[in-house]
């Protein structure tokens, strides 16, 4: 009798766990989906490879102290006082008197690798996008072009976010 006791609890057991566990996925799939719907937002933004544009005061100093973190050189030019730094999929570029403020730095139309992509939601789309959600720009890209465009705008506690787009509208 009590073998039979503990097996339906056993047996009940399985069943709350397996519905908890098709809530969950549930919950994941619609939560995490590239592209997924934001309540009254239509499609989520694609703002393309995020990286961080760090003001450093000694750009020798700092490629020395990112590399002990296993941050690699990939890109850039030391000589002209910028560098691209990468640890995975993790960037950092270092500038040295190029700007005054760190910078929050999405590029569309790159993987991490600055591979172009073939699909990706351009500049001019997002800067609209913004726009209609009442965000305020620092710069502007052309709407008139197609090409290579950026444009900054500032968070509520005064860090700049540069979108910056180096390939030319998806076709």
């Amino acid at each position: 009798m009590q073998v039979i006791r503990i097996i339906n609890v056993f047996a009940s057991l399985i069943v709350i766990v397996s519905a908890l566990v098709t809530v969950a996925v549930q919950q994941d799939s619609s939560n995490n989906s590239n592209g997924s719907e934001l309540p009254g937002e239509g499609k989520a933004m694609q703002l393309g490879n995020f990286s961080v544009s760090l003001a450093v005061k000694d750009i020798k100093a700092s490629q020395a102290f990112y590399e002990k973190l296993d941050f690699k050189p990939v890109g850039g030019n030391i000589a002209q006082n910028w560098l691209i730094m990468q640890n995975g999929t993790t960037t950092i570029g270092l500038f040295q008197g190029l700007f005054e403020k760190n910078i929050l730095t999405f590029n569309p139309g790159w993987n991490h690798k600055s591979e172009t992509l073939t699909e990706f939601q351009d500049v001019r789309e997002l800067q609209s996008l913004l726009k209609e959600r009442g965000i305020t720009f620092a710069t502007e890209a052309d709407a008139n072009t197609d090409g290579p465009a950026s444009f900054v705008i500032t968070d509520p506690d005064g860090n700049p976010i540069l979108v910056d787009q180096h390939v030319a509208k998806p076709k």
